[in-house]
Order: structure tokens, then sequence, then C-alpha cells
């Protein structure tokens, strides 16, 4: 707003308007405000409007106006305070510019004159008109006062070495803290050397060599006089003996020289590397008291374990190894009780030492462990020409190992090292003699499989191997497996994957392969066997092939391929193998590319194609959560147990359809000889007695090797090849009476009999013979007279075949006399109803209990009987 629309009070415009009325105010004050917008630019007009027009849209709005006037003023002084504050700013920033350009220009005009003086001085001290060649002139004395400031810092650094080196000489005896004090101040001298060597292209080597020498040489000193003196307080305090003087100075004595010790070894384990304390280290570190105090204990070790003595034998690792375990639990108190405060209060003295001490019993055994790797390098050598001995030292290592981490929790300094790999990594990684054992153990694992696939024992059936319910396997697979089971406990404990995998790979799985193509050749020996063109080859008999005799060479290699398949599903299930499995699939999903490896001399493909091919698309299996390690044996063992199940049932169903073509040879089905009313007192047909001994020993073997499971599979087979046999080569073949379909009837339920009595499943055969069933009871209907017809043959209505004319409806359907349930029906009510139409025929077969039959499958039944055809 204008100052000349503020200059409108309400005051005089109320008096202007006073009488106009309201309409009148609201044109007058667009005239007014026309007239104070003429000063205004086409913006500012345009806002001006607007903003009216917003607050006055209707006459009620000027009562508003005195308020709005009043409100706007004030926002107008606001808004001249804003500007002259900012005018003000404005003008104190200015100020302050040119007061600094100012001052540079002064600081450009000095730097000028400071050059120009330079150049002159140049000049007069070169004798040279031109600046550059005087300061070419002027760098050799420049580099001269350089090479002088530099040695005197060099000299400098020397005599501060020295004096500190003579310094801590001077106070080890009377004061050797304060010794310790000056080594520290040496070693960091020297490790500050060393840091900036990098820094300074390596400028000082010579100085560095002499300050590290310096100080190597004073820690010798110290330490060697710090030892002999905690030596001697060992013995004060009757260190390693029963009976340790825990009192007193002599005690006293053993804390302080221990605690100088540690401060000694302190800046030798750790270095600052900008403020963060780093690891130089690459082993455990033994702590330099616990040195002193294991050197007795070593020297029993020795005198105990090498040279000629009883307890050194080479078949008798355990005794060393049970030794220092003992050493650990009688001393393990002294440890907790004495050194571990020591180490707690140089915690408290610096906490960032607890990166640097751990607890005092896993000190104690990193000091142990020195004399254990090289009792274990002296011996290994004579062990590789030894396998059993060789394996047996390899799995004391491993104990000792377990023995370690699991019952004494050892966690060795510093923390990155905390994941300790044990001392059987150390010797089989570090020494090499991983190569060696596992060449070992693979012989050794072949030559025993190799007794076990080559004992005759070994191909016969266990039936007490496994518990009840489950299929025979051979006495061969159980010992395979239990082979297989003793082979993952020689490897169980290493702690390289890498090795554990070429273990796996080389050991196991190559034994599992070997088993399968056992298996195989024998399977395929029997294959070639059980056709025509093989037994001509090899001059076996078909009763051989295809009897007793091949079906037990096939349940063999069924049970031991199922025995395998079902262990292997068990040890993916296993902890250690889960955990083998899991590292695998990280190790594969992070490594891709044409030459991706999973661990050492271990590509993803020769790991894949031994173990599952799954792991190629690591990624997706981890996502999907399947996949096991043995994937692929576990495949080739199920292929091989499917194959042995099929060619089982094929046996089975080649001798079931030729003991079955003797009753389809029978003559008498259309015969009306005379048939007892009773069927289960009728005998069934001697043509069974061919079945009954062919069938009756194989179906009682298979019942014995098979669990319930396969057994069902084989005998369903058995049962839909005999319904066959029955329904489409005899019962569709032949014309039966009335007295041949019951006969018919009483050899199905003797088969039926005969089947389930010899696989020990009552009920088993009826329920796979329901086409067949429901077939002999629709053709053994009785002949029943219908209707009015009842009296007998001899009656004036119906002939001797039992027909009743005036009983037949017109349309051929159901009459009201149809029997309601299955046994009232008779040959001629159903021929009726099944030969009137589809509906009919549906109903009278659900009304017998025929649920498996078609409606064309009951017309050509009912038609078998000589009566109907007649």
């Amino acid at each position: 707003m204008s100052e000349h629309a503020t200059s409108l009070q309400p005051t005089c415009f109320d008096h202007s308007l006073g009488r106009a009325g309201q309409r009148s105010r609201h044109a007058l004050l667009k005239v007014a405000m026309a007239g104070t917008m003429n000063g205004l630019t086409a913006e500012s007009r345009g806002r001006v409007e607007d903003y009216l027009n917003d607050k006055f849209q209707s006459v009620s709005d000027l009562e508003n106006i005195d308020s709005l006037l009043a409100k706007v003023h004030e926002q107008q002084e606001l808004l001249r305070k804003q500007l002259v504050d900012a005018r003000g700013d404005h003008e104190e920033a200015e100020a302050e510019f040119e007061k600094e350009s100012a001052a540079l220009r002064e600081r450009a005009t000095k730097h000028e004159a400071d050059q120009a003086d330079i150049a002159r001085r140049l000049q007069t001290l070169t004798a040279s008109e031109v600046s550059d060649e005087a300061i070419a002139r002027f760098e050799e004395p420049m580099q001269r006062l350089r090479r002088v400031e530099i040695a005197e810092h060099y000299v400098r650094t020397v005599q501060q070495a020295e004096q500190l080196d003579e310094q801590a000489r001077r106070h080890l005896t009377d004061n050797p803290r304060k010794a310790v004090r000056a080594y520290q101040a040496v070693q960091n001298l020297a490790q500050g050397l060393d840091a900036s060597q990098p820094a300074a292209e390596g400028a000082a080597p010579h100085l560095l060599d002499q300050i590290s020498n310096a100080s190597k040489s004073l820690f010798e000193h110290i330490k060697n006089d710090l030892e002999t003196k905690l030596r001697k307080t060992l013995e004060n305090i009757n260190w390693p003996k029963d009976g340790l003087q825990l009192l007193g100075k002599p005690f006293e004595d053993w804390s302080q020289y221990t605690t100088l010790l540690l401060e000694l070894q302190e800046p030798s384990l750790w270095v600052h590397n900008n403020g963060v304390l780093a690891h130089t280290a690459q082993e455990p570190a033994i702590l330099l008291p616990l040195v002193v105090m294991v050197q007795p204990l070593a020297q029993r070790f020795r005198y105990h374990f090498y040279g000629d003595r009883p307890t050194n034998r080479l078949d008798k690792p355990e005794y060393f190894f049970r030794h220092t375990l003992d050493l650990l639990s009688q001393y393990s108190a002294f440890m907790s009780d004495c050194l571990q405060p020591v180490l707690d209060a140089r915690i408290r003295e610096d906490d960032r030492l607890d990166l640097v001490y751990t607890d005092a019993t896993s000190a104690f055994i990193t000091a142990l462990l020195p004399m254990l790797s090289a009792k274990c390098v002296s011996v290994l050598p004579h062990l590789t020409s030894q396998p059993q001995l060789m394996s047996h030292f390899v799995r004391e290592m491993m104990l000792f190992d377990t023995e370690l981490q699991h019952s004494w929790a050892y966690s060795p300094f510093p923390g990155p090292l905390s994941d300790w790999k044990g001392l059987t990594w150390d010797m089989l990684s570090k020494h090499g003699y991983f190569e060696p054992w596992l060449k070992l153990e693979k012989d050794f694992a072949v030559s025993r499989y190799q007794k076990i696939v080559d004992s005759q024992e070994s191909r016969d059936i266990d039936y007490d191997g496994v518990e009840a319910g489950r299929t025979k396997p051979t006495n061969g697979a159980i010992r395979v497996n239990d082979l297989l089971e003793t082979i993952t406990d020689r490897y169980r404990n290493l702690s390289s994957f890498s090795q554990k995998m070429r273990f796996l790979i080389d050991v196991q799985i190559a034994i599992f392969d070997r088993y399968h193509m056992l298996l195989n050749e024998h399977f395929q020996v029997y294959r070639s066997s059980a056709h025509t063109a093989g037994r001509l080859i090899s001059g076996q008999a078909a009763g051989q092939a295809l009897g007793l005799e091949g079906l037990g060479t096939l349940l063999k290699i069924f049970g031991s391929a199922e025995y395998l398949e079902r262990k292997m599903s068990d040890w993916s299930d296993d902890v250690f193998f889960l955990e083998m499995w899991e590292e695998l699939q990280d190790r594969a999903s992070t490594n891709t590319g044409i030459n991706a490896t999973v661990g050492q001399d271990l590509s993803v493909e020769e790991v894949a194609s031994k173990t599952s091919t799954t792991i190629r698309n690591a990624d997706e299996i981890l996502e999907s959560d399947g996949g096991a390690l043995f994937d692929e044996t576990t495949t080739a063992y199920r292929r091989l147990r499917e194959l042995s199940e099929s060619e089982t049932v094929r046996l089975l169903q080649i001798n079931a359809r030729n003991a079955l073509r003797p009753l389809q040879s029978v003559s008498v089905w259309a015969s009306l000889f005379t048939v007892s009313s009773d069927i289960t007192q009728m005998p069934p047909s001697s043509a069974l007695d061919s079945f009954n001994q062919t069938m009756t020993p194989l179906l009682e073997f298979l019942a014995q090797v098979l669990a319930p499971g396969p057994l069902r599979r084989v005998a369903r087979q058995i049962c839909y090849t005999v319904q066959e046999e029955v329904y489409d080569r005899l019962l569709m073949r032949y014309n039966f009476s009335a007295a041949g379909a019951k006969q018919l009837k009483r050899d199905v339920i003797a088969i039926c009999t005969t089947i389930d009595h010899s696989i020990k499943m009552p009920g088993e055969a009826s329920r796979h013979f329901a086409r067949l069933n429901d077939a002999v009871t629709l053709l053994s209907l009785p002949i029943r007279a219908s209707g009015k017809t009842t009296s007998g043959p001899n009656t004036a209505d119906g002939d001797d075949w039992g027909f009743d004319e005036e009983g037949d409806t017109d349309n051929g359907t159901l009459d009201a006399e149809t029997p309601a349930d299955e046994d009232a029906w008779g040959l001629w009510q159903a021929e009726k109803a099944i030969f009137a139409d589809n509906a009919s025929a549906r109903k009278a077969l659900e009304s017998m209990g025929i649920s498996v039959l078609s409606e064309a499958d009951a017309r050509n039944i009912v038609r078998r009987r000589i009566e109907v055809n007649s």
C-alpha cells in the first residue's frame, strides 16, 4: 500500500460518506483507491486491486475498513523499519569489503616489494643479472644447510636413544620399573621412525636401523635380567612343585617381575596406528612371564617323551597329549588365582589392553603349545609310511584340539586369532602333512571297502541289521555304511573347510560311487540274463534268472540301494554336514565365474558334480532353501533302486502270467455240472496249483525283505497283472455256465488268499482286484425266476431256463419288482436292466454294488453266460 492509501483515515472517510449510505461508500472507496494507484506500476496496481477485491467482496465488508487500514499501516511501518535495517547492513558490508580490499592490496604490494628485494639480494650475492640464475646458484648452499639440519636431527635422535638406553641400564638394578619405562620410550621412538618412513620415502634407513638395533639390544638385556630374577622368585615360591608358597615377599617379588615383563613386552606386541592399537604378530603371542614358567615343564616333557623312555611311543601319542591336559588341570587354579589378577591390573591401568590379554588359562595353554608342536613335528615324519599309526596320531591331535576348545574354552591372544584353527590344522596345512595323511586314509578306506565287498557274507541279506518295518539290506551295504560313518569321525573335527571337502569328495563320496558301480554291475548282469539273448550267451537257465535266485539278486540290489539312500538322507540332516552345506553355498554364491572356486584346489564345477549341481545357482538355492550335500550320490542310488524295483515287478509279472496259463486252458467253464450252493465249500481248480507253487515262495521271500511301502507297490502291480490275465485272457474269451462262473469266482478268491497270505497283508489283493471282483460277481449271478414265475422250471408261466415272457415290459426298464439289494439280483433281472439302456444299466450296477465296470463292460460280461447266449 502506498502512502496515499494509508492517509485515508477512517474518520475522514466516514464523514464524507455519512449520508450517502453504504452503496455510495463503496463507490467512493473505489474512486479514492483509483486516485491513489495512479503513481504505482502496473504490477503493483494489479496486486493492490486483487487485494481490495479479496477484502471487499460485499457491502458488509466496508464495515471492517477501519481495522483493515490500521493493520495495513502497521505492516507498512514494519516494512519501513526492515528496509532501514537492510540499508544499514548493506552499508556496513560495503565498508568491510573496502577495508578487506585495502588490506589485500597492501599485502600484495608488500609481497611484490619483498620479491623484488629477494631478487636484488640474490643478484648481489651471486653477482648475476638474472634472478633465475641467482636461484640456481643459491640452491647448492641451501641443500648443504638442509643436510646440516637433518644431520643435527639425526644426532639429537641418536643422543636421545643413547640417553634412554643408558638410563634404562643404570636403573635396571635399583629401579627396574624406570628401566622398563626408558625402554618403552626407545621402542616408541623406533616405532615412530618406522611409521614415518613411507611418508619420507625411506629417507633415514640407517637411523632407523640403528635405533631398532638399540631397542632390540636393550630389550634383550632387560628381558634377560628380569627373567633371571623371575626364575629366582619361582624357586622361592617352589614352582612348579607341589605346595606353592603364595604368601609373603617371594610371591610379591613374583608379581612384581611378572608385571615388569608384561610391560616390557607390550610395545612389541602392539603399535599405535593413527591412534588405534594394531597387532603386529601373526601367531598367538606367548607372554614373557609364562615363557619362564613353562621352561621347567618343557624340560620334564622332553625327559618323558623324547629318547628311549617307555613313555615315548609312536603308537601312543595320547600319552603326551594327556600329559599336557594334566598340566592344565594341575596349574589352571594358579593361573586363575594368581596370574589373572596381574593381567586385570594391567587392563585397569590402560583399558586398551583389554584387547591384548585374554584369560590367564588361555595364555598358559598358548605357552604350552610350542612344546607340543615341536613334538608333533618330530614324530610325523616317522608315521607317513605307517597308515594306522598316522591315522591314530591325527585323530588324537583332533581330540586334543576339541578338548582345548570345548572343555577349556581356549581363546588365544590376540582377538583376531580367537578363532583358533588347532594344532591339527597347523600340522596338516603349515607343515604339509595333509596330502600324505589324506592318501593314507583313502588307501586304508579303499582296502577296508575291498575286503567288505570281497567277503562272501557281504552278499547275504541281513534280516536283523535294521529295525522292523524296514527293507532288509545286504551285510555288505551295512558294513559299507559303518565304514563311511567311521570315515566321518576321522575328519569331523578338522577346522579347514577345504580339507573337509577334500576328505568328503576323495574318500567318502568316492567309496559311495564305488559301491554304486558294484551294485549297478550286478544289476546289468542280471538284466542281461533275464532276457533270452543274454541267457543264451551266459548259458544260464530261465529258472535261475526269473526264479527265486533272480528275485534274490534284485532284492539285494534294491535293499542295499534303498538303505544307503536313506542313510545319505539322514546324513544330510546331521549338523556337521548341514554346516558344511551352508558354508559351501556361501562360498559358491560369493565366487562366481568360469574359474570360480570354493576352497583350495576345489573348483565349483568339480564340487558340484560330486555333491549337488544346485551350487551352480547358489543364489536361487539359498532363497528356496533346497539341495543337500549328497544330492548327486543320492540321485544315483535312487535311480538304481527304482530300476531294480521295476525289474522286480517285471520278474513277478512274468511268473504270474506263466503260472496262470494252465487256468486259461481249462475247458469246463461252460459245463453244466452241479456245484455246491456254498462257494466256500468248493475246491479251487487244480490248474491253480501251478500259481500257488510258483508265486507263493516268490511273494513270501518278497515280504521278508521289503518294507510295507515298497511291498504294497510291488503287490499292486502283481495284482493288476493277475487281474488283466484273468479278465482279458480268461473271462472275456470263454463262455460260462452258472457252475463255471461259480468255479471262476472260487478260483479268484483262492488267488486273493494266496497273495494275501504270502505277503502277510490281509485284504491287499481284493483292493486291487476291484474290476475283476465286479466282473466275477456279475458273471456268477444265479438264475432266479422273476415276478410271477417263482414256482420252478415246470410252471406254466415259464420254461426250464427261467424266462418270464409276461414279466417283460415294453420299454425294457426296471419294473416295480426289481431287486433292491445285491443278493436279490438274478441273472435275468440283471440282463433285462443292463441291456435296457444306459440309465437302467447304471442303476442296476449301483444296486448290485458294482462301481468299476462301465455299462458296455457289464453287457460284454453278461453275454459270457451261456444261458444268455442260448
